[in-house]
């Protein structure tokens, strides 16, 4: 579709050349400015894999009413498709996160469902994203140039030829001295390219009406935070503004003025603001915060356009660059709700941006018209998924039919993190285990009450459902730390990351149990004499044993002092020993949030 669309694109080139020609035959004054190039973008952003419409509040738009839902890639594709209507030339590109995290329809077949369906719909260019990196760099490269995969093989009859789409990665590269495995492709765009050895190219290009435009793709530089070690050690993350800068650099000697980044770093929009907030206030200032303010005041001012993801949330916002001038910086949310709709035209004599002409708007995914293409896709995987994902794994009680809940937000105690740190106490006290912490951001979903349309009953958790709550098959590690190290962990639930402080409210396993205080020094928020072991007071010289997953061990979402650690011992797999824990616990009663308590003042 895209390359029909690019087709397109050039053979209207040469019909405006011969226009031109006539016209100036026929005497057209020669100072007549030639007429620019209308081009729209439309742009998404942490897709993760949802090809079917998302549930709950992951379907909701904020400033819509609750009863209504949005997203799913049947909906996505038909919007494109009415978007794109009227437009003879049309881009679409991502930021990232397309696949990782992923329902389970998606992960059970390490994503290749999602980029099947990414195929579909036309999709021209993506960024990486932290999530595109979760199975490793070799996993990447397979979800680029195709291949069954190594261990479990070829999921159906078509086997897997990989994205038609070109994933950007300039500010990935392998370290000196590895040597870099060699995919389908040659690594052709190494050679005079100052971005160096990166793990995907830096760059993409393509011509509208015979104007170059060019595409620089990066995920942020704190992605080895978010993802486990094993499957990056020979890669380096290095800065997005010094890395875009290069790569604009490189399409510059090219002859490409029109640049756009696609970053997987974001920014926050004020609490409570609707989709479609009026980002500008009348003095020109940007109404969101995060890293991706600053990074956009320092991008390379021969950037035009900023296409950024990673928060999940919605925005479309104007920012000076370095030299002063206005540049959109657009979010389109995540799991296929909003699509950002970009318009602007491009000067035939600069071949760049004319940047007063750059408008950009969120447009909602209504669950109108479903595209029966997608609709096959999505038919095709959910059959060959079912046999797995209906298998009932266990239940739980609830008088009022309530949801165990995850903290959406990252910065609260959760009955569901709490319930998998149970899990994993309970399923590693052979290894000794006295306490067990589970990471917010790995708990991906709600567990639902009501019961599903494969018709398992209310409270009855299935394999699917456990799968969607924890996607990332991370494996459980029994590690010695003194009560010390253990506040100190404690401690690094508040970290700056990305260049802002944030607080990434650990699961807590039953037993243990503090007080903290917001307001107090960073590294003093843990109540003195509260932090509690059955009601007895921590020691700071007394040794316990503690279960993280394999990706906090590494040291993950900055919890750095896990990897000081020692007489480790591995378990199972994250969701099989949540399985399990069900399954031996038929009708439990969720945990109440409530082990950590928060106080106004220190």
């Amino acid at each position: 579709m895209a390359q029909r669309r690019r087709r397109r694109a050039v053979a209207t080139a040469g019909i405006l050349a011969a226009g031109a020609l006539l016209a100036s035959s026929v005497g057209t004054p020669a100072q007549a400015r030639p007429r620019p190039v209308d081009l729209q973008i439309l742009s998404f952003n942490d897709y993760h894999g949802h090809l079917e419409p998302p549930a709950g509040a992951d379907g909701r738009l904020p400033g819509r009413p609750t009863t209504e839902g949005y997203g799913g890639v049947e909906y996505l594709s038909s919007t494109l498709s009415a978007l794109r209507t009227g437009h003879r030339n049309t881009l679409t590109v991502a930021a990232g996160d397309l696949i990782g995290a992923s329902p389970v329809v998606s992960g059970l077949f390490h994503d290749e469902p999602s980029v099947e369906s990414l195929n579909t719909l036309g999709l021209d260019v993506s960024s990486v994203g932290n999530h595109e990196f979760d199975e490793g760099a070799t996993e990447l490269l397979r979800m680029q140039y195709g291949g069954c995969h190594p261990v479990e093989g070829c999921f159906d009859e078509d086997g897997f030829s990989g994205a038609r789409f070109p994933w950007l990665a300039a500010n990935v590269t392998y370290k000196p001295g590895v040597r870099a495995p060699r995919p389908v492709k040659s690594y052709g765009w190494w050679f005079e390219r100052r971005t160096g050895r990166t793990v995907l190219p830096p760059t993409w290009v393509t011509k509208v009406d015979g104007i170059k435009v060019g595409f620089i793709g990066m995920t942020l530089e704190g992605t080895p935070e978010l993802v486990a070690q094993a499957g990056i050690k020979d890669l380096d993350f290095r800065d997005e503004v010094v890395s875009a800068g290069l790569a604009a650099g490189d399409l510059r000697k090219r002859g490409v003025n029109a640049i756009v980044v696609l970053v997987h770093e974001g920014g926050l929009p004020p609490s409570g603001a609707a989709f479609d907030f009026p980002c500008n206030s009348a003095g020109g200032a940007a109404a969101i915060s995060g890293p991706i303010v600053q990074i956009a005041k320092d991008l390379d001012p021969s950037i035009d356009l900023v296409v950024s993801g990673h928060t999940h949330q919605p925005y479309t916002c104007v920012i000076p660059d370095p030299a002063g001038n206005a540049r959109a910086v657009t979010s389109a949310m995540s799991f296929g709700r909003l699509v950002t709709e970009t318009n602007l035209q491009l000067d035939r004599r600069t071949k760049d941006v004319v940047r007063s002409s750059v408008t950009s708007a969120n447009r909602p995914v209504a669950r109108a018209t479903a595209d029966p293409a997608q609709t096959a896709v999505v038919s095709k995987w959910k059959a060959l998924a079912a046999p797995l994902a209906n298998r009932r794994v266990g239940s739980w009680s609830s008088p009022t039919g309530t949801d165990i809940t995850r903290s959406l937000t990252r910065d609260t105690e959760s009955a569901l993190g709490d319930l998998i740190a149970d899990a994993q106490f309970d399923r590693t006290r052979v290894n000794g285990a006295q306490i067990a912490l589970m990471n917010p951001g790995g708990v991906r979903a709600n567990l639902i009450w009501a019961s599903s349309p494969a018709g398992e009953g209310d409270g009855v958790v299935t394999y699917g459902e456990a799968f969607a709550v924890q996607p990332f098959a991370n494996t459980l590690v029994t590690m010695t730390l003194t009560g010390a190290q253990l506040k100190t962990v404690l401690e690094q639930q508040w970290a700056v990351r990305s260049g802002i402080e944030t607080f990434l409210h650990l699961g807590i396993s039953n037993g243990l149990t503090y007080s903290y205080a917001p307001t107090a020094p960073l590294g003093s928020r843990i109540v003195a004499g509260t932090l509690k072991l059955g009601g007895v007071l921590v020691d700071p010289a007394t040794s316990y044993r503690v279960t993280v997953n394999s990706f906090l061990a590494d040291g993950g979402d900055s919890f750095v002092e896990l990897r000081n650690g020692t007489n480790r011992v591995g378990g199972g797999v994250d969701l099989d020993e949540l399985i399990n824990y069900l399954g031996a616990n038929e009708g439990l009663t969720p945990p109440v949030p409530n082990r950590a308590t928060k106080l106004a003042t220190p």
